[in-house]
């Protein structure tokens, strides 16, 4: 039977073991930390084929300078000499024009459009947790503000996905906890919302009950390369070989495959999240895009989670991130507590220049990366893994990934 170490207990790295069992290799699954202990615990939970866009786009020639002179802003840079990142941010804003936009969103539909049927097939396949389809509420204070939003539904329709919307005349009726100051929204159709924390946990336990091993603590510190097969090196002295290596270690990835030939240069870009309670029970994600906003129903609570911070994954947690999100969240929400916050987290989002994912092989025989999707981390995730898979066992590069070369 052949063998395949993952690096990486995110979504990413375990939809990839999951497809790998599948072809009847067998997994070992290293994590420093845990299982969804990256960008996969805390974040929204959005499945949205609909709204896996690219990042940059022509509003960050104007959003962005202002943007780093305010202090509630979504984006966030901080201020510091520091080469590396600033030589990122220049080719991040170099792809903000219409014409890399509609490149990369070209690239990312075709691995959108199979986004949610690959959690059905996990579901399906053992995987003792759920999917739940929307509506989600979409709010703007002022008509407006939602000129990008609407600009971004109809680049998305124009390269080939199905995504209904329409006005929607009572948001509260859906959303009670929208304030008076929401004018404007819509009701998004076709997507989908979960709690990621508990499914990638989920997703672990299947790939544990076919025989597979999740180890956590389990710091790899180098991938040995050149002889009969590659191998792992742990922190621990450890040494472990296999037929392939996968690398999914998010925004860390570069510690690791800068070394097999990945050049691409990954930039954590931090999310923040936390849980309040709210007076009415919440039922259907909330996205306030004018703030970045993103809220879900978590747990009997509601999950308030935005910025984009650009700082190094393992900096502390910055408590003026939240704040922000509070400050902009206060007009917009009526009956929440936002005082009093739980599971108060921030999570490292694996940001490319480029706006594509890294998926593939390196240039280190049996080798191969899965990562850098940004915000897309959880919803292309098992479709990811499924791809990978494929390519890792047959050696064909499905046309979904192939623009997302981790060599190019």
């Amino acid at each position: 039977m052949a063998r395949s170490i993952i690096i990486g207990a995110g979504m990413v790295g375990l939809a990839t073991a999951w497809h790998l069992q599948e072809r009847g290799v067998e997994v070992t699954v290293l994590d420093r930390t845990g299982i969804a202990a990256g960008a996969s615990w805390g974040n929204a939970g959005w499945l949205t084929p609909g709204k896996a866009i690219p990042l940059a786009d022509p509003s960050l020639w104007t959003y962005g300078p202002r943007a780093l002179l305010d202090r509630d802003a979504a984006l966030h840079v901080p201020f510091r000499v520091d080469a590396a990142l600033w030589s990122f941010l220049a080719r991040f804003a170099s792809h903000g024009t219409s014409r890399a936009w509609d490149r990369t969103m070209a690239a990312l539909t075709p691995i959108d459009r199979i986004a949610l049927e690959c959690f059905d097939e996990l579901t399906d396949g053992g995987v003792d947790s759920w999917t739940r389809e929307g509506p989600f509420v979409i709010g703007f204070a002022d008509r407006s503000h939602s000129k990008g939003f609407l600009k971004e539904i109809a680049g998305v329709i124009r390269h080939g996905q199905d995504v209904p919307f329409e006005p929607l005349d009572d948001p509260r009726s859906l959303a009670p906890m929208l304030s008076d100051a929401v004018k404007v929204a819509y009701r998004l159709e076709g997507q989908r919302f979960l709690e990621p924390a508990p499914f990638v946990e989920a997703l672990a336990g299947a790939v544990v009950a076919r025989g597979g091993a999740v180890r956590t603590d389990a710091e790899v510190t180098a991938v040995v390369t050149g002889g009969a097969r590659p191998a792992v090196v742990l922190a621990s002295g450890e040494r472990l070989d296999a037929d392939s290596v996968v690398v999914a270690t998010g925004a860390w990835m570069p510690r690791l495959a800068r070394e097999l030939g990945v050049k691409t240069r990954v930039q954590a870009g931090r999310g923040y999240s936390f849980t309040v309670a709210t007076e009415q029970p919440a039922e259907h994600p909330i996205y306030l895009p004018f703030q970045r906003i993103a809220c879900t129903p978590y747990q009997g609570r509601l999950r308030v989670a935005g910025t984009m911070e650009f700082r190094g994954p393992d900096e502390p947690f910055q408590a003026r991130r939240v704040q922000a999100i509070v400050n902009q969240s206060r007009v917009l929400l009526r009956g929440v507590d936002l005082d009093d916050r739980q599971d108060e987290w921030v999570g490292s989002r694996p940001v490319t220049p480029d706006g594509l994912p890294l998926v593939g092989a390196t240039r280190a025989a049996g080798v191969y990366v899965a990562g850098g999707h940004g915000m897309w981390g959880i919803v292309l995730g098992p479709a990811t893994g499924k791809l990978l898979a494929e390519q890792i066992t047959t050696g064909r590069v499905d046309p979904a990934i192939a623009a997302f070369d981790p060599l190019r």
